[in-house]
């Protein structure tokens, strides 16, 4: 079943949480619909971390709503509770069991059927690649194959959503693959929401990405969107006999020009003046041999600065009194 014709498997609606005078997570809203993967994307402190624990019923809201397949979670947690599987920041493993031992006790946790049991088992340990070592102590495996094994706890009852706080933390790169690999995988049949604060990471594993910025989302849009935000109004400029960087800038819709290696420079303009026809005509014309002319591309990184500075600037905006937006 396509992401944009699935049934919806959770609902957050206006979700807050206050410390006391301090605002953690400030009025975040969205959906989350079978097959997909969602990325929950900022730096440490944003409010990820309590977010995730909000949405799997280990921390209750200051204010606003959950509800997991249809059932709100503050008013019937255990049967809500039931369909979510949730992997936090800390794995919770019991590191002198064995693999084997430790799923079996999580499955009862979960409370699946004694008959069914062991096929659950079996599912979890083969999805996430843990059957050369079901027997060996948890408290023996590398860091790597100890994060399989809390991903496993949170998917042996084939929850319908998955909800995995910074997976990949502390991990080697090798590692880091075989775990992304495992998140795109269990997207095919569950609904993840995947926090962390590397940024490639999200563009590599999820269809949708969430921007978090000071407990408010500043971003919530598809990858393929984002692909298209990172874009934004800069051309590439490639040339063998380049002018001086003011000749450029005084072409129609040229608004300003950065200069970068290799004789090639960067374009800004405005969107409703895309000089692309002017370069190409002024580069035939004055022989500057244009070998490169293409949309650059913004790195997520910069993306990140520009959507978190701007949130930031329109909060401390003058109200009409005079005083900060905040």
């Amino acid at each position: 079943m396509e992401p944009s014709t699935a049934p919806l498997t959770l609902c957050a609606k206006a979700l807050s949480r206050n410390y006391g005078h301090r605002a953690v997570v400030r009025e975040v809203s969205f959906e989350l619909k079978r097959g997909e993967v969602l990325g929950f994307l900022g730096p440490n402190g944003a409010g990820k971390s309590t977010t995730m624990q909000m949405l799997s019923g280990n921390l209750a809201p200051s204010g606003g709503s959950i509800q997991i397949c249809g059932i709100d979670l503050l008013d019937r947690p255990k049967a809500a509770k039931a369909k979510i599987g949730y992997l936090p920041e800390t794995p919770p493993l019991y590191r002198e069991f064995t693999v084997q031992e430790y799923l079996r006790l999580a499955a009862r946790l979960h409370r699946v059927e004694q008959s069914a049991l062991g096929q659950a088992i079996e599912r979890a340990t083969t999805l996430c690649g843990l059957t050369q070592v079901r027997q060996r102590l948890i408290g023996s495996l590398s860091k790597g194959y100890q994060q399989r094994v809390g991903i496993a706890q949170a998917i042996v009852h084939n929850p319908e959503v998955v909800i995995l706080d910074e997976p990949t933390v502390g991990l080697d790169p090798i590692q880091i693959r075989e775990i992304r690999s495992l998140i795109r995988e269990l997207g095919g049949e569950h609904s993840v929401i995947l926090s962390t604060h590397i940024l490639p990471e999200v563009e590599s594993v999820c269809d949708r990405v969430q921007i978090m910025h000071q407990g408010r989302l500043v971003y919530s849009d598809t990858i393929d969107a984002l692909r298209r935000f990172r874009q934004g109004e800069t051309l590439l400029v490639g040339l063998h006999r380049p002018p001086e960087p003011g000749q450029l800038a005084e072409l129609k819709g040229v608004g300003r020009v950065e200069v970068a290696a290799d004789n090639r420079f960067l374009i800004h303009f405005a969107p409703q003046d895309d000089p692309t026809a002017g370069l190409v005509s002024a580069s035939v014309a004055k022989e500057w041999g244009l070998y490169l002319l293409s949309p650059a591309q913004t790195s997520l990184e910069d993306v990140f600065v520009h959507l978190t500075q701007r949130e930031e600037n329109e909060r401390l905006q003058p109200a009409p009194d005079g005083t900060a937006s905040e």
